[in-house]
């Protein structure tokens, strides 16, 4: 679990709940249904306006990734493949085909199984940056999903203000209620504003950073097989490999090193 994000949304909305209470305001002034029904349908609708069905359905998986993201374990990927890199310079490309037919990564099974059969590097790169492509496209839509509520939200907070400001003004006649509705019509930019800053924004960004380590993981894979292909020394495999071996994905480069020592 990524407790960073939990953290971070958290702590934003309680340190902004909490400096409203340090001066002297109550929750139950911020806590206004029509508000929220306002910003969070206004902007739900909007959404379904802007993006079809399965990309909404794919920025609510994107959530769950936000939070769980994928344990992506690279350092035994490069061992995976400097295992492979071993057995094919010892034995023969086909010595790895019992082993790659129990790979779990469809990505990495799909691009060991065209070396297997013959294929050269250049081809396998070109058959899985493409297949890569179109993940990465698939990767990027529910950070565009969340992008797109940070734009809508505050606008129609802003919306919501404007209607419970028409309200006030159509009771005029009893000053005394018009400062308590003024307050209560703002209550819906406050809403606007807090969803794209505090939620969205921050849960698309963070999507693109998993994408991008999914993107290198990837890359990681197709430069290890076309090594493969081309004979390559299994220490040079796992020495290049090392490079996208980084702090947040199970190693750092040191690590990397190491193994190469041990080697």
């Amino acid at each position: 679990m990524d407790i960073t994000t939990i953290l971070g949304i958290s702590l934003a909305l309680g340190a902004i709940c909490g400096g409203h209470l340090l001066e002297g305001g109550h929750m139950g002034s911020v806590l206004q249904e029509t508000a929220g029904i306002i910003v969070i349908g206004g902007t739900i609708g909007a959404v379904m306006v802007a993006f079809p069905g399965h990309h909404l359905l794919l920025a609510l998986k994107g959530v769950k990734k936000a939070i769980l993201p994928p344990k992506n374990d690279t350092k035994a990927i490069v061992e995976q493949l400097v295992g492979f890199a071993q057995q094919a310079r010892q034995n023969g490309i086909i010595a790895i085909e019992k082993g790659v037919a129990d790979l779990k990564d469809p990505f990495m099974k799909k691009a060991l199984n065209f070396a297997v059969d013959g294929n050269d590097a250049n081809t396998i790169r070109a058959i899985m940056e493409s297949d890569l492509a179109i993940e990465e496209e698939e990767e990027e839509i529910p950070a565009k999903v969340f992008e797109s509520v940070g734009g809508f939200a505050p606008t129609v907070g802003i919306l919501g203000a404007v209607l419970g400001l028409i309200h006030v003004m159509e009771n005029l006649s009893d000053p005394s209620k018009l400062g308590g509705g003024i307050a209560v019509a703002f209550v819906a930019t406050v809403y606007g504003v807090a969803l794209a800053n505090l939620v969205a924004l921050p849960l698309a960004n963070k999507l693109k950073l998993r994408m991008k380590e999914h993107v290198q993981m990837r890359v990681m894979m197709i430069e290890g097989v076309a090594g493969i292909v081309n004979g390559e020394d299994p220490r040079l495999i796992r020495d290049k490999l090392g490079a996208f071996v980084t702090q947040g994905q199970g190693g750092d480069h040191g690590d990397a090193g190491e193994e190469k020592k041990a080697a």
